[in-house]
């Protein structure tokens, strides 16, 4: 039951192509499927680039090369992985922890510029995220933020949260498909 100022997200809802048809018109060369992707799904991978890297421009960059990689990769796409969503979200997590390594090991800070304007995701896909990750448990809250938002594997985050690795990888595990179901079902 939902109540009042709930939103949920249906793909009715979404405006234009579903996703996969999208995917599978990228993936045979369709150019203009590039640009539908990148409208439908900008503001989404942007938004954790932005949360992961702290630095608008870095994130345009990276949100530039995750789509790039799209483009190129799009035939690669397994549906039975994990939604399109997750597809390009994979991407930005990947390719903003290699620059925040990278930033590291040249000891270099983001800037100290203002911040860019930068694309903002969806209220309905904020709130969703945000009421998924609400439904963890503060355990498993706090290991996957350790893990997605400052790129510490595993073992780095049963260090510093003084568990045993076990507990962190189910704790991950556990958090990641409790996510899923939550984001599903607010798909339907």
């Amino acid at each position: 039951m939902m109540g009042a100022g709930t939103i949920r997200i249906t793909t009715a809802s979404m405006a234009g192509p579903a996703p996969l048809t999208l995917l599978r018109r990228l993936s045979g060369g369709d150019p203009s499927a590039l640009g539908e992707l990148f409208d439908l799904y900008a503001g989404l991978v942007n938004g954790l680039c932005l949360r992961i890297l702290r630095d608008a421009a870095e994130a345009e960059d990276v949100v530039q090369e995750v789509f790039l990689q799209a483009w190129r990769q799009a035939s690669r796409y397994d549906p039975q992985r994990g939604s399109p969503e997750a597809w390009l979200c994979t991407m930005a997590r990947t390719r903003s922890l290699d620059r925040l390594r990278r930033r590291a090991a040249r000891r270099e800070e983001p800037g100290d510029k203002a911040p860019a304007a930068t694309a903002v995701p969806r209220p309905e896909e904020t709130l969703a995220v945000r009421q998924a990750l609400a439904a963890l448990s503060v355990d498993q809250r706090a290991a996957l933020e350790l893990a997605y938002y400052e790129g510490l594997t595993q073992s780095e985050i049963a260090e510093r949260l003084h568990e045993p690795l076990g507990t962190v990888k189910t704790r991950i595990r556990t958090a990641l498909l409790r996510l899923r179901e939550a984001l599903q079902s607010h798909r339907r």
